[in-house]
């Protein structure tokens, strides 16, 4: 099922030179409009004129948060304050928050790729969309609410938290979609069997799920704990919100929307662009936006695309699933070591809770890592050997796949701090 199948399903070619005029045009735009990028632009000797379509645009400067922050509030802005209909912008927890602005057209824009987005999800004009993502500065709530009254669906705006009224309702108004992050999804199923709800009382068919990382074995977990079918979407504030990539029903990969968004892969250490299959640095440049276009955008995200033509028909790029973030890569002992890929190794085990903290410290000069993880209430109050054991076995099982030593300390359900926004997995004390 196609939100726009002429656009999702188009061949290269066309798509390639549907690229090379937005992108032209978009150059032209921030060359004019934008004097922070007309001033990289001049360092570089670049003119808009030298950039005459996509295999141009390594010849472009890259754009990091840091060049947001910088430019604090409205320096990146392409137009007028007076065209900006709307303004998003982060948290702001390591400094100064990063700020988007929406023209009327960039939110219709954004209304689209959300109606893709959630159309690949399973959600049509027929859905009752429960949406649990934050509302406010936050551009989920509001990215996926739009989206959603763009296909006609009915929309429950009840933004996160308060998780018992969330499930009485989704019960009572009959929710058959629900969007969130896969970490407060998995905290809606541990509320639900606390309440015993028989889940053949709820309508719910599937989840809309991003904001965070979400592993195929924390997926398959939250399926077999709500009975949907999932898909993970992807997005950053940065460059629209979510809207950005999405998988289909296929689960092979998110389709990146790439009539709006050119991706690339780079070296994070180099800047140099990677052959396809390579895994490296996603890079994003925006060619439909009016508000905030952002050039050759380091996401700090780690992933690899792919070009074969998904099996669900749509010919846009997939990239894989994220490993982790650049900036939340822990290197240990010279290891480099992201929570994904512990979460995964915990999956693969089993017989634990999907709940675990890493605490990285220092001792005696030299790094350590802890990691806390939950087991079910069975497991905790059964003999004491079966704790041993699998302690030892996720002890091994990290060591001979990431070649680390961690201190591994099993803990009692609801031990870790719940959330319902982004899990936080890490605490880094050596900074």
């Amino acid at each position: 099922m196609y939100w726009n199948g002429t656009y999702e399903c188009m061949d290269r070619n066309q798509l390639e030179n549907l690229q090379s005029q937005k992108l032209i045009n978009t150059i032209e735009r921030v060359y004019y409009n934008v004097p922070y990028y007309r001033h990289l632009m001049q360092e570089k000797g670049l003119m808009p004129e030298d950039i005459r379509g996509i295999d141009d645009l390594t010849k472009l400067p890259f754009t990091t948060k840091q060049d947001l922050r910088d430019n604090y509030p409205y320096g990146l802005f392409a137009v007028p304050l007076s065209e900006i209909v709307r303004i998003h912008a982060s948290s702001g927890t390591t400094g100064k928050p990063t700020v988007v602005g929406y023209t009327r057209r960039d939110i219709i824009t954004w209304s689209e790729l959300m109606a893709r987005t959630l159309t690949c999800g399973g959600t049509n004009k027929e859905s009752v969309i429960q949406i649990a993502y934050g509302y406010g500065l936050f551009t989920g709530g509001l990215g996926v609410h739009y989206g959603a009254e763009r296909i006609g669906a009915s929309v429950i705006p009840i933004s996160g938290g308060n998780t018992k009224r969330q499930i009485m309702l989704m019960r009572d108004f009959g929710t058959t979609v629900l969007a969130c992050t896969p970490s407060y999804a998995l905290h809606i199923a541990e509320v639900m069997e606390t309440m015993t709800i028989d889940l053949k009382e709820l309508k719910l068919k599937y989840g809309i799920f991003g904001a965070e990382p979400c592993s195929d074995s924390l997926r398959k977990e939250i399926e077999n704990r709500l009975h949907i079918s999932a898909i993970d979407i992807y997005g950053l504030s940065e460059v629209i919100g979510p809207g950005v990539a999405s998988e289909c029903q296929e689960k092979n990969g998110l389709h990146i929307f790439e009539d709006y968004f050119i991706p690339e892969i780079i070296d994070p250490d180099t800047g140099e662009v990677l052959p396809e299959g390579n895994i490296g640095e996603l890079v994003l440049t925006t060619i439909n936006k009016e508000g905030l276009p952002v050039i050759r955008y380091r996401t700090r995200d780690i992933t690899s695309l792919n070009y074969k033509i998904c099996t669900c028909g749509r010919t846009h790029v997939r990239m894989n699933k994220l490993l982790g973030r650049t900036d939340d890569m822990l290197v240990i002992r010279g290891v480099n070591v992201f929570p994904s890929q512990i979460e995964s190794i915990l999956m693969d085990i089993g017989d634990t809770e999907p709940h675990y903290l890493l605490i990285v410290d220092k001792k005696n000069n030299l790094d350590n890592l802890e990691l806390l993880i939950e087991v079910s209430n069975k497991l905790f109050s059964d003999e004491v050997r079966k704790l041993e054991d699998l302690n030892k076995k996720i002890t091994r099982e990290i060591h001979n796949i990431l070649g680390i030593n961690v201190n591994v300390k099993l803990v009692e359900p609801k031990t870790i701090e719940r959330s319902t926004e982004k899990a936080k997995h890490v605490i880094d004390r050596r900074k």
